[in-house]
């Protein structure tokens, strides 16, 4: 968030499409953060501990997002949404 509490927050929550006011989010964002400095990785672990099937951190309009479904299965770091046109992701030669 800016100085003097202006513009969007840099931290925010969405619970199955709804987004949380500030204040909670920040608050979950502290949990979230503990969470994972004792179980590296485990977002499934801590999105059940919250409740949930999944949560997915995600990076939107430069602010950290953390996106909490009861019905969307978990997928973990790293997992890369697919690409609609590409194929088995095996490497090309490079033309020079």
């Amino acid at each position: 968030m800016s100085p003097g509490g202006e513009g969007r927050a840099t931290l925010a929550v969405v619970i199955d499409g709804v987004a949380l006011p500030e204040v909670e989010a920040r608050a979950i964002w502290t949990k979230f953060s503990a969470y994972m400095e004792e179980h590296r990785g485990d977002l499934g672990g801590f999105a059940q501990a919250e409740g949930f099937t999944s949560v997915h951190p995600r990076s939107e309009g430069g602010r950290a997002l953390l996106v909490f479904s009861r019905t969307e299965p978990q997928k973990g770091y790293g997992v890369p949404e697919p690409s609609p046109g590409h194929g088995s992701g095996g490497k090309k030669k490079r033309r020079r």
